[in-house]
Formats: structure tokens, sequence, C-alpha cells
């Protein structure tokens, strides 16, 4: 593969993981130094062991970095540290902010009359405070020639009223409103977009209970991409599929749509929710 990123940098949230760590392994793979945060000291090896694998594997740079990015302060304290972990550019420029992965969420499902204040408000704080905090502190950082990209990571929860997402379906449109707006703001220092993943392989889709998992039966079983395919997906995926409607996204597949939208060839998109979810969603 081209290493097309060689040299710039990449902050990812809640890089630890799934979908976060998919999108490092995909930047790595294309020359990118990256800052990987988490959040809880019980990943700091998880972390660790990602960051040396792709400095082994890419010859890149990787910074495992601890911030909880619920906490008011956890955003500016992320951007330091990275700061001081990346103090200069490969070229001998002052710190700068190449690509910026808003990716680390929550979701605490529960029905309309089990929703709690606390769980509200955690979930904002988490999914739509936090990335602002984050892009606030970034600012100063990002490139002023449009070369810069932001992408935050959505769901597709924004927009199909999946039974028990009142308040993470709304964080997630939330987000791409605010995706939209930086779009503007930012135009002169860095592109804007979202993606929306549908189910991805991984602890939480498969933390579902059963009742959700057969309210998006039908909308996994009419998704183009996630038809299981014998012989292509392993037996295991392809038996699960007779039960779910479909196979989950694997995280590189929405890595890769991701590193798509870092490259220079997307210049020219901005302000845009990108279809990262086998066509469960088709946005117009």
């Amino acid at each position: 593969m081209s290493r097309s990123l060689e040299g710039k940098l990449a902050i990812i949230t809640g890089a630890s993981r799934g979908i976060g760590a998919a999108i490092a392994a995909n930047l790595a793979s294309k020359g990118c130094n990256l800052v990987l945060n988490y959040t809880s000291t019980s990943s700091t090896p998880t972390t660790t062991v990602l960051a040396a694998s792709l400095i082994t594997a890419h010859w890149i740079t990787a910074a495992p970095i601890q911030a909880d990015l619920s906490s008011p302060t956890g955003p500016a304290s992320l951007i330091a540290q990275a700061a001081a972990a990346f103090p200069t550019t490969t070229d001998g420029a002052p710190f700068r902010i190449d690509i910026l992965i808003n990716n680390a969420g929550i979701a605490l499902n529960a029905p309309i009359h089990s929703v709690t204040i606390p769980d509200f408000e955690a979930t904002y704080r988490t999914n739509v405070l936090a990335p602002l905090l984050v892009v606030q502190a970034a600012l100063p950082h990002l490139p002023t020639d449009r070369s810069g990209r932001i992408i935050n990571i959505s769901s597709v929860s924004s927009s199909t009223g999946f039974v028990t997402q009142s308040v993470y379906g709304g964080t997630k449109a939330a987000l791409e409103a605010m995706t939209r707006t930086w779009s503007r703001e930012l135009a002169e220092r860095a592109t804007v977009n979202a993606v929306n993943p549908g189910p991805v392989e991984g602890p939480m889709y498969a933390a579902n209970p059963p009742e959700f998992m057969a309210g998006i039966k039908g909308w996994v079983m009419h998704t183009p991409l996630m038809a299981a395919r014998e012989g292509v997906d392993s037996p295991e995926v392809v038996e699960e599929a007779e039960e779910s409607g479909g196979r989950p996204a694997h995280t590189r597949e929405v890595a890769g749509i991701v590193g798509m939208l870092c490259s220079a060839d997307a210049a020219w998109c901005t302000g845009q929710v990108v279809c990262a979810n086998g066509g469960m969603v088709m946005l117009h």
C-alpha cells in the first residue's frame, strides 16, 4: 500500500480497540504517525501493545495517551499531551494535527420510560460535548492550507430510529449537525466529514439484547452488503447470519472508508455523512 500519509500526525480518540484500533492500523499502513487516546487505566496494556505492534509493522511513531474525554478538562489534556509527545513535525515545524478522528463514544440504550438523567448527561457529554472540546483544543494546531482532516464517527442510529436509542441516536444526530457547521467554519483549515457505521463486529454489538437484535433484523436483511457468503465469510459468520439476517461489518471495512476520507484525493469532500454501513442507510 502507498504510504500516502507519510509524516502526518493523526489523533484517534477511543483507539484502544474496535473501530478506533482498526482506523489506527489503516492510517499507520499509510505512514501516518499516531496518538492513540484511551480512557481507563484498564485499557493501558491493550493500547500499549497496539502502539508497539503498529510501530514494528509500519515504521511509524505511535504514542498511547490516556485522557478521559467525558471530563471537562480531558480534551485539553489530550491535546497538551500530544503536543508534548510530538513537539515538532517530521520537517521541523511546530506541533501540527493533520488528522483528527473523533471516534470515542458510549451507548446506554433504554426505552423511553427507563431513560435517566444521569445516562442522558453521560452520553451527551461523551458523544457530543467531548468532540466539540477536542476540536476546540486542537484548533490552534490544525493546518492552515485546507489539508487537515477531521472525521467524526456517527452511526446509522441518527437516522433509523432504532428502539431504545432515543439518547444515543440523538447524540449522533447532533454530531452530524456539528460536522456540517465545522465544515464551514474550518474550511480553510480542514475538511470535516462524518461516517455512519451500522452493526460492526465486536463486544458492543454482541452485547445487544435479543429484543434489540430482533428489532433491527429487517434492516440487516435488506442491507445490500450484509448478506453472508459461504466460501467468503467464515462458517461461524454464515451460521450466525441465519439468525440475525446478515453479518456485521468488519472493523477494517469501516476503517477503510475513514482512511479514504483522510487522503488527498478526498480534498473536495466536506460537510458530508459518508456511508460506512454497507447500504443500511442511503442518504441523499
